[in-house]
Formats: structure tokens, sequence, C-alpha cells
């Protein structure tokens, strides 16, 4: 219902989305958002577009022309309900987002320890002994005295 109204309230005061995108200072993806019902303008920008196109929030809403107290409380219902769906979807990107940025955190420490065990098997591997000419050498014995 809203998206219709925006969209048909637009384009019969002969405004792009474009130009209505500039007046709100949104972009013209977000108005484009609201005429496909992906997304809904909070309090505000619906205040700032019903001045736009010159309509009352309610007609907006609604498409109504008549304003009325039950009216009002119908919009103010509505209104509630948008911005409480819109925190709902805001709260599980944020979530989504801590869970994303949990798995990339853990990768990383994880592929730090596996990179600081290998550092640490490769130099006990060359400290305990030393190829050379094809015989390997222990580099621990060398300060044990001889039996000769």
């Amino acid at each position: 219902m809203l998206q219709d109204n925006i969209r048909s309230l637009r384009k019969a005061r002969g405004l792009s989305q474009e130009e209505v995108a500039q007046r709100l200072h949104i972009t013209r993806q977000t108005l484009s958002k609201w005429e496909n019902g992906l997304s809904v303008p909070d309090a505000q920008l619906l205040l700032k577009l019903a001045e736009i196109l010159e309509v009352s929030v309610a007609q907006l809403l609604e498409g109504s022309t008549e304003t009325n107290e039950e009216e009002q409380d119908t919009v103010a219902e509505q209104l509630e309900r948008l911005n409480l769906l819109l925190a709902e979807r805001n709260r599980r990107s944020r979530r989504i987002w801590r869970i994303v940025a949990g798995v990339l955190i853990g990768a990383a420490v994880v592929t730090m320890l596996l990179l600081l065990l290998s550092v640490i098997a490769f130099r006990s591997f060359t400290t305990d002994s030393t190829v050379s000419g094809g015989e390997e050498v222990v580099v621990a014995g060398d300060d044990l005295p001889s039996y000769e």
C-alpha cells in the first residue's frame, strides 16, 4: 500500500525518483526500495516525503483523503509497526555481521597459531640435526666427551 502510494503520488506530481531522492537527501536506490516494498522510510523521512508529495502522512500510508482521529491512530500504529520491523531487521543484520567477524577473527587466530607451530617445529628440526654432505651430524652431541 505505502509503496504504491509513493510511486503513484510521485508520478502524479511529475517527479522522478532522482528528484525526490535529492530533496530527501537519500539515494535514488533507497527510494526505489521503498517503491518496491523492500524497505520503508523511517518516521522523519516519511514526514518529509509527505511534504514533498504534498499529501498528509495518512494519505501516503493509506491513500485516504480525510484525516480524523481514528486515522491518525491508525497511522501512528502503522508507523510504530514499520519501525519495529526495521529495528528487528537491523538487529538481525548486526547479529549476522558479528558472527561473520567472529568467524574471520577465529580463522585468523587459528592461522597464526598454525604458522607459529610450524616455525617452532622448523626451528626445532634445524637445531637438532644438520645435514652436511649427505651425512646427518647430531649437534646436541658435539660437546659430549669422546672415549677413544
